[in-house]
């Protein structure tokens, strides 16, 4: 009862919505307008109760020329004892923003008797929830090109309009070709990330996923202290999927060294590359390990990389692999190091990686040199070789035409062999492949023979692209066996 307001007109004004003309109070000196006049009524109020508030509606009183009244729908306040719709009739089709100016805000309690006394039941919250709850389900491509006819406007944007213009839609791999150039709605750092690097052999993980494997996360993340930098494919509605699955994560709502950054979905295919190299753009330490959020590092390897790279010249193009191997079984006590390692492999629980079914694609680590092996040894590229890397973090980009499935791993080594990079396998450390469904791009491509007949056009023409931009003999890269995988 002893409360005395602030000066303000009439009731005053809520500012939690306000639209501000920065230019003409820049040119009335407003710094100085508002720090006087808050001077002034602090010599007799001491403090403020409503923060800004206050401040503004004193300057308003003051000088009521500066006040342009905004319909009330902008403001709809529905606080529990709002009075909003006495004051400001409306209906939903004409709300134009809801102000949830309540201290339990769109969380507050429904009530049932006895409790609606301590709870005051705001009538609002239901009906404002389901729109909101709606929303989440649309896709953000919707609104931004059919509800909003925005253009795109970008150099890179306009460029690729005219690339998409000069596309053959009569060709069988017109659909890899088109989504190559597709340019997605992307969130950069989604949440909170703080990390400085200090040591000059620091090393980010670098990876991509779709909400399917999100919860391969929480596992990397027992494996592995150093930062992470995730691509995520999400929709808009799986993006909050993935929000709720942080905020409730033992694990994961701790750490603040993981970069997340949404790419939103858009097109038949998974954009794997474009999520790599969006993933690795965003990288603060000067190395990066590049591997697949299937995979699970051997216990201690951040640590062990950080020694590595030291001990390791890198100054000249050099490539540290990390062995792969892979497990059937869902139940699996993971190898504690090297040792338990071989033990599993020797009973049959571990094996290397895609031996059976893509041996090729790992031959070249020499597994039986690594079996016996206490020291880094070099190895050479061969045929289709698609290692996981520790390189530095100005590594060339993964080339985006490959899409889904297919070479999109193995044309990168490629162009790092023709760079002249040298592999050199790590003797005590390791990743395992963990069990799970295959992927829709995988099963497109078994079952899909123009699938597979575009991945062998894409190669042809990747291929022949290097020769032209490096300028050197690219004919070793050609894989004559059309059956890839």
């Amino acid at each position: 009862k002893n409360h005395k307001p602030w000066p303000a007109l009439g009731r005053g004004f809520n500012t939690g919505v306000m639209l501000l003309n920065l230019q003409k109070l820049r040119a009335m000196n407003w710094m100085s307008m508002w720090r006087l006049i808050a001077e002034q009524e602090l010599q007799t109020m001491y403090s403020t109760a409503l923060a800004d508030q206050d401040i503004i509606n004193a300057v308003v009183k003051s000088y009521p020329g500066l006040l342009y009244r905004l319909p009330c729908q902008w403001n709809i306040q529905l606080g529990d004892n709002t009075k909003s719709q006495m004051l400001c009739p409306y209906s939903s089709s004409g709300i134009k923003v809801i102000h949830w100016n309540s201290p339990q805000k769109q969380a507050s309690k429904e009530p049932v008797q006895p409790l609606d006394l301590l709870f005051p039941r705001n009538n609002h919250l239901s009906h404002f929830r389901n729109i909101y709850r709606t929303f989440l389900e649309h896709d953000g491509n919707l609104l931004r090109r059919e509800l909003l006819h925005c253009r795109n406007e970008t150099s890179a944007e306009s460029e690729s309009d005219v690339q998409l213009t000069s596309l053959d839609p009569s060709d069988p791999c017109y659909e890899f070709r088109r989504e190559r150039l597709t340019h997605h709605r992307t969130h950069l750092y989604y949440l909170p990330f703080s990390y400085t690097s200090t040591s000059p052999s620091d090393v980010t993980l670098v990876t991509q996923l779709s909400l399917d494997r999100i919860h391969l996360l929480e596992s990397l993340c027992n494996h592995w202290s150093g930062p992470i930098s995730v691509a995520l494919y999400l929709s808009d509605s799986e993006a909050q999927q993935f929000l709720t699955f942080i905020h409730t994560s033992g694990i994961l709502k701790f750490r603040t060294n993981i970069g997340y950054h949404i790419v939103y979905r858009e097109g038949i295919f998974f954009p794997v590359n474009a999520l790599r190299n969006l993933a690795l753009r965003q990288v603060v330490t000067p190395y990066v390990f590049l591997t697949d959020i299937d995979f699970l590092p051997s216990f201690g390897i951040y640590d062990y990389l950080l020694s590595a790279i030291q001990l390791t010249d890198m100054s000249n193009n050099k490539a540290l692999v990390v062995p792969a191997f892979e497990t059937q079984r869902y139940r699996f006590d993971f190898p504690q190091n090297k040792d338990e390692l071989l033990s599993q492999f020797d009973e049959g629980n571990v094996s290397i990686f895609r031996y059976f079914e893509w041996k090729k694609g790992h031959a070249a680590t020499d597994y039986q040199m690594w079996r016996t092996s206490n020291s880094p040894y070099k190895v050479e590229w061969a045929s289709d070789f698609e290692p996981y890397i520790v390189v530095k973090k100005d590594v060339s980009k993964y080339d985006t035409r490959f899409l889904g499935f297919g070479w999109n791993k193995v044309s990168h080594i490629i162009e790092l062999d023709v760079q002249q990079y040298e592999f050199i396998v790590l003797p005590d450390v390791f990743i395992i492949h963990m069990p799970h469904s295959p992927s829709s791009d995988i099963s497109r491509y078994r079952s899909s023979s123009g699938y597979r007949h575009c991945v062998e056009t894409l190669k042809r023409e990747f291929i022949s692209d290097l020769s032209i931009k490096y300028g050197v003999a690219t004919d070793k890269y050609y894989n004559h066996n059309q059956d890839y995988r």
